[in-house]
């Protein structure tokens, strides 16, 4: 059964629906806000609206599973997904219009021959180990800037270089967006807020605390004045270095350019991946 909008969200599945509704809001000379997700809804994504309602008046939210950046051996079957739960809590937090396509929607003529090939900016950590994920992730971001032709585009910290990269687009490509990056949100035992959490078992869940973990003790190193980022990155990876967990990276990066630095500075990242079990995990650090 097809859900529908709760009381004060309307729920629409088409380009040509958004487009009508957005003319309106733009004819009352209302402020346009997008929230993209891919759904299964989390205190994190809530806390994305929080921001696109301080800065516009009116605040969209996309959930749309892109199989463009998924790769063959990755989770798009799984993926889990909950519309009417992913309504409920928009309702609740005052999200204006929710936009839920279906692929088809998307793509009506099959995966795109033009899509958004990112530069240098995606040819390290998540690039390398997911290769053509974040072309998809630009061009289903380019085709809601599009769509939507928002005034401010609202994403989350926990992917860093995807914000990075989406920032750069809106920059490069002169779209008129604005990106706005809001941090990160936590658990109570500090794993970064994830859709991808509910795969995690008990035992998986402890786990991958390595990851937080590893941030705080980077952290805490800069804070008792460590500089010296190949410091910092062993620290990382011995934190990742524990059963059940294999890392991926860990690195200290500067914020535009993502390349890694020799000295850390105030704003620079901490960033670490890691599987634990079948499961995929982020996460990364601001230096104060």
């Amino acid at each position: 059964m097809t859900p529908t909008a709760t009381a004060g969200t309307r729920l629409v599945h088409t380009v040509d629906e958004v487009r009508a509704v957005v003319r309106q809001v733009r004819a009352s000379g209302g402020t346009v806000a997008l929230v993209p997700t891919m759904g299964y809804l989390h205190e994190g994504h809530m806390s994305l609206v929080d921001r696109a309602r301080e800065l516009a008046d009116w605040v969209a939210m996309s959930i749309f599973v892109n199989p463009m950046q998924f790769g063959p051996k990755e989770d798009l079957a799984r993926y889990p997904r909950d519309l009417e739960r992913d309504l409920e809590m928009a309702r609740g937090r005052g999200v204006d219009l929710v936009f839920a396509p279906e692929v088809g929607e998307m793509y009506p003529h099959g995966e795109p021959q033009v899509s958004v090939v990112p530069g240098a900016l995606a040819e390290r950590m998540e690039g390398a180990i997911r290769p053509g994920h974040f072309r998809g992730v630009l061009t289903v971001v380019a085709k809601l800037f599009g769509i939507f032709h928002p005034d401010v585009a609202i994403f989350g910290q926990k992917d860093f270089q995807q914000a990075a990269l989406i920032r750069r687009m809106a920059l490069d490509l002169d779209q008129g967006v604005r990106v706005e990056v809001a941090p990160i949100v936590r658990e109570p035992d500090g794993l970064a807020m994830s859709s991808r959490n509910v795969y995690l078992s008990p035992e998986e869940r402890e786990r991958a605390r390595a990851l937080s973990r590893g941030l705080e003790r980077g952290l805490a190193l800069f804070s008792a004045g460590e500089r010296d980022a190949d410091v910092l990155r062993a620290s990382l990876w011995n934190a990742l270095s524990v059963p059940g967990v294999e890392p991926g990276y860990a690195e200290v990066v500067d914020p535009l350019t993502l390349e890694p630095v020799v000295q850390a500075a105030p704003g620079a990242v901490l960033l670490v991946a890691a599987n634990v079990g079948r499961t995929r995990l982020i996460d990364n650090a601001v230096l104060p």
